[in-house]
C-alpha cells in the first residue's frame, strides 16, 4: 500500500474500533471483514483496468476524518429547499452522513411503507440485512473494489426504504445528503437500502450537495432490490462542492418482469465516480439507465456501468451524454454481459459526448460480451464538437456566437432533461444545467 493510502486508512481506522456496541453481531462481523479487506487489498491504481482513468491519489493524499454530526443546527428546512430542491412531502435529510429528523418530513404513507434512518433500524436490532450487505460481493470478482468495502466497514447511517407488495407510492421519496465540514476534511459513508416488494411502485430521488469551497469525501452505496413485477424510478443528482470527492455505487437486483429506471445528473466534485451494477436475474426484467455528466475545468466525472443479463427475454437500455468544458474530463465505461442462458436478450448502449474546448477530454469504452445465441445487442459512442454549420446558421440570424453555442449545447442536453418524469425535479435540474452554461447564454 502506498504511503498516501496508508495515511488515509490510518486516519479512518479509529472509527472501526468503536462501532461494536451499537450494531448487531452479524453487521459487526461483516464490518471487520470488510475493513480487513481494505487493508489487505489496498486502493486501486492506474494498473487496475476499471480505474485506469479515475485516479484516486488525490483522495488518498488527504487524511480525512470520519464525518461528525452536530452541524445540522446551521440549516433550516427553507435552506435545504434552496440547496437541494423540494420534490415531494416525504424527505429524509442527512448532514455529514447523519440523519437529522428536524430537517426531515414524512408525508402520508400507506400501511407497511417504511422510510426511515438505516442507522436507527440497525441500532434498534432491526431485520437481519446481512444478505444485502454481503451483496457487496460483485457480479464478478474482478469488479470488486475497496471503496465499497470501506463503505460497509464505516457506514453509520443512511436511508432504509421498504415498499410492501402490491403497493404504489405515488409521491416521490427524497433523500438529501448535505455536507458541511467547515475547515476539517471529513469523509461520510452513507448507505441506502431500497426494498421493492412484488408488483410495487415507487420513485426515489437522491440529492448529494455540499457547501461551496468545503473539502470532503462522500463514499456512498445504494442497494435496490426489486421483486417480481416491481417498478422503481431512481433519480440521482450529484452537485457536490467543487473541491470535494464523490465515489458511489448503485447496486441493483431485479426479479421477474420488474422494471427499473435510473437517471443520473452529475455536475459537482473534483472527482465524481458514479458506478452502477445491474443484474437482470429473472425472465422479462427491464432496465433503463440514463445519465448526463457535465465536467468543467478541474473536474473528472466517470461512469462505469455493468449490466448483466442472467435470464431470458430481458431488456436493457443505456443512454449517457457528456458535455465537457475547459480542461475537464469525462468518462464512460459501459459493459453489458449476456450470459449463456439469456436467450432473446435485447440490449442497447449509447454514449454521446460534446467537447466545448480544445483541452476537454473524454474516455469512452462501450463494451458487449455476448455468450448466448438469438439476442439483439447494439452499442456505440460519439465524440464531437458543436456543428459549424449550425453555428453559422444561428449567427446569420443575428444571434451572437456565445449565445449560439449556448443554444446548441442546451439542445444537446435537453433530451436527457426531457426524460425526467418528476416535473419539479426537471425544473430544478434545468436551472442547474443552465447555470453551468451561463457564460454561453
Amino acid at each position: 500500500m502506498s504511503k498516501s493510502a496508508t495515511i488515509f486508512t490510518e486516519a479512518l481506522s479509529c472509527l472501526e474500533h468503536k462501532l461494536d456496541s451499537r450494531y448487531p453481531d452479524w453487521l459487526n462481523k461483516l464490518r471487520h471483514t470488510a475493513f480487513s479487506s481494505v487493508l489487505d487489498k489496498g486502493f486501486p491504481t492506474y494498473k487496475d483496468e476499471d480505474w485506469r482513468y479515475t485516479r484516486v491519489a488525490s483522495i488518498l493524499a488527504i487524511p480525512f476524518k470520519p464525518a461528525q454530526s452536530g452541524m445540522d443546527h446551521l440549516f433550516s428546512c427553507d435552506a435545504i429547499d434552496k440547496l437541494a430542491g423540494r420534490f415531494g412531502e416525504t424527505r429524509l435529510v442527512f448532514v455529514n452522513g447523519h440523519f437529522v429528523s428536524e430537517l426531515s418530513s414524512q408525508g402520508p404513507l400507506k400501511d407497511g411503507v417504511r422510510v426511515e434512518s438505516l442507522g436507527a433500524v440497525l441500532s434498534q436490532g432491526g431485520p437481519n440485512l446481512s444478505h444485502l450487505f454481503a451483496g457487496d460481493a460483485p457480479l464478478h470478482e474482478e469488479e470488486s473494489h475497496v471503496f465499497t468495502a470501506l463503505n460497509l466497514a464505516l457506514t453509520e447511517d443512511g436511508a432504509f426504504i421498504t415498499i410492501p407488495p402490491n403497493t404504489t407510492v405515488s409521491d416521490p421519496i427524497s433523500l438529501v445528503f448535505l455536507s458541511d465540514t467547515g475547515a476539517t476534511p471529513f469523509v461520510s459513508n452513507p448507505r441506502t437500502i431500497i426494498l421493492a416488494g412484488a408488483n410495487s411502485r415507487a420513485t426515489v430521488i437522491e440529492v448529494y450537495t455540499g457547501i461551496l469551497d468545503n473539502l470532503y469525501f462522500t463514499n456512498a452505496v445504494t442497494d435496490i432490490l426489486l421483486e417480481d413485477g416491481a417498478q422503481v424510478e431512481h433519480y440521482k443528482v450529484q452537485n457536490e462542492a467543487h473541491k470535494s470527492f464523490h465515489v458511489a455505487l448503485l447496486n441493483v437486483r431485479q426479479g421477474r418482469g420488474s422494471k427499473f429506471s435510473s437517471h443520473l445528473t452529475a455536475l459537482g466534485g473534483a472527482i465524481g465516480r458514479h458506478e452502477m451494477r445491474v443484474a437482470l436475474t429473472e425472465e422479462g426484467a427491464e432496465a433503463t439507465l440514463n445519465g448526463l455528466y457535465l465536467p468543467e475545468s478541474g473536474q473528472y466525472l466517470d461512469n462505469p456501468i455493468l449490466v448483466e443479463h442472467r435470464a431470458p427475454r430481458c431488456t436493457s437500455r443505456q443512454l449517457y451524454k457528456g458535455v465537457i468544458d475547459g480542461d475537464g474530463r469525462g468518462g464512460f465505461y459501459g459493459r453489458i454481459i449476456v450470459q449463456q442462458n439469456a436467450m432473446k436478450s435485447d440490449a442497447s448502449q449509447s454514449n454521446k459526448n460534446l467537447l466545448l474546448s480544445e483541452s476537454a477530454q473524454v474516455d469512452t469504452r462501450p463494451r458487449l460480451e455476448i455468450l448466448a445465441d438469438d439476442v439483439k445487442c447494439v452499442h456505440g459512442a460519439t465524440v464531437g464538437q458543436l456543428d459549424d454549420e449550425a453555428l453559422f446558421y444561428l449567427r446569420s440570424r443575428g444571434i451572437p456566437l456565445e449565445n449560439a453555442r449556448g443554444l446548441l449545447t442546451y439542445a444537446f442536453v435537453s433530451e436527457m432533461l426531457n426524460l425526467i418524469r418528476v416535473k419539479p425535479l426537471q425544473s430544478y435540474l434545468t436551472e442547474l444545467v443552465l447555470s453551468r452554461f451561463s457564460r454561453l447564454v
